[in-house]
């Protein structure tokens, strides 16, 4: 007797992740240059460090309050109040194991079987891996041809034809693969298109603090009412490994998403909560020196790229370039991808792993140190000009 076969149905609809298994390849190169993941190369800062020190002398070791901590809460209502115009009160913010917790939270607590997710790809491949183990149907929205993003035009369409069954649209901005960003304006067309339908709008806005042109904007200043915003501190504050998330949504909602997160995780580690409060307080601005380091390694991998004849739209936000191969290297950017890693000694994820649209697209991670980042990119220059001439 096979007991896999007597597990939830609905796993059979969800692979190992392509891009972890991907970077496991890569790391097993001797002397690669790795920009697969999106981990910070910057260590926590240190007030943050000696908050959670503290908090451990104060013997702040029991369970917190299920939906986290008051100071923690309050700090995050000032910092979104004052940073983005999102106005959300503690009682309407729960703290989570990081958004990874917050965004399964909440598509398992809007989804019935059989409901339908607009997802605008490319996109990270969790949401719809989230959509499957809950019973939905991810409606996949190539977004390639407008310049990835997801225009009204194409948000109408789609809600039209997919028809009543539809009752959630994810968007991630600062995009995580491509870096595009939505303007106040974009942002309230959406706001127009979705306004007084039942349909959610699942904002994963965890990148929100490194915007590189423009102050960030979120569709929640437009559709309060519909909206579900997921942010934290992992990529702000560099600290993904203390997994604090945040769940935010008006109070009628909170009420209900609150109970997968109770009846899931209990509650988040006190410690981390009490230096996530030092990150939004003390540390609102932490991420400000970390943007601008940033924003050099992207401009420096953009001109690069850019000299190879390889196409990028020139990413706004986040820490990763998403960029065509040039049209004269292979196409197939799997097998372009591998070839790269194990002939030049350069780790850039294959773009069709983050759904329609990405084909022929790389994704390059540079939250990593300015050095590396120069010898990837001559590692790079020495390969493709290996490939030009055989």
């Amino acid at each position: 007797m096979e007991m896999t076969n007597y597990l939830n149905r609905q796993l059979a609809g969800v692979k190992a992740s392509d891009i972890l298994n991907f970077a496991n390849f890569a790391q097993q190169i001797p002397n690669i240059i790795n920009f697969t993941l999106g981990e910070p190369d910057f260590n926590t800062p240190e007030h943050i460090k000696q908050a959670a020190i503290q908090s451990i002398h104060d013997d702040h070791s029991h369970y917190a309050p299920a939906n986290g901590t008051l100071a923690l809460r309050e700090n995050a209502s000032t910092f979104l109040a004052n940073k983005y115009q999102q106005h959300y009160t503690p009682d309407e913010i729960i703290v989570m194991q990081g958004a990874t917790e917050a965004l399964y939270t909440a598509i398992v607590s809007v989804l019935n079987p059989g409901d339908k997710v607009i997802i605008p790809t490319p996109t990270f491949p969790l949401y719809i891996a989230d959509v499957t183990v809950a019973g939905g149907q991810p409606v996949l929205v190539n977004t390639a041809a407008t310049g990835f993003k997801l225009t009204p035009e194409l948000l109408a369409e789609t809600i039209t034809r997919e028809g009543e069954a539809v009752k959630m649209v994810i968007l991630n901005y600062p995009s995580n693969p491509t870096g595009v960003v939505y303007s106040p304006e974009e942002l309230k067309a959406l706001a127009d298109v979705l306004r007084d339908k039942p349909i959610f709008a699942l904002c994963d806005e965890i990148y929100s603090e490194l915007h590189y042109d423009q102050p960030h904007a979120s569709l929640s200043a437009y559709l309060p009412e519909q909206t579900i915003l997921v942010t934290g501190v992992s990529k702000s504050h560099a600290m993904t490994g203390w997994r604090i998330g945040l769940l935010c949504a008006p109070q009628s909602l909170i009420n209900e998403l609150s109970k997968i997160h109770q009846f899931t995780i209990t509650s988040t580690a006190t410690v981390a909560q009490d230096a996530a409060a030092s990150a939004l307080g003390q540390g609102k601005d932490d991420a400000l020196p970390m943007r601008d380091a940033y924003s050099t390694r992207r401009d420096y991998i953009l001109a690069t790229l850019d000299d190879l004849g390889f196409i990028t739209v020139k990413p706004e936000g986040a820490f990763y370039i998403y960029t065509k191969i040039a049209p004269d290297l292979e196409q197939d950017d799997e097998k372009f991808a591998y070839d790269l890693a194990e002939r030049g000694l350069v780790a850039a994820v294959p773009g069709s792993y983050f759904g329609p649209g990405g084909e022929h697209y790389l994704r390059l991670s540079y939250a990593t140190s300015m050095a590396e980042i120069k010898q990837g990119m001559t590692n790079l220059k020495n390969y493709v000009a290996r490939q030009r001439t055989e």
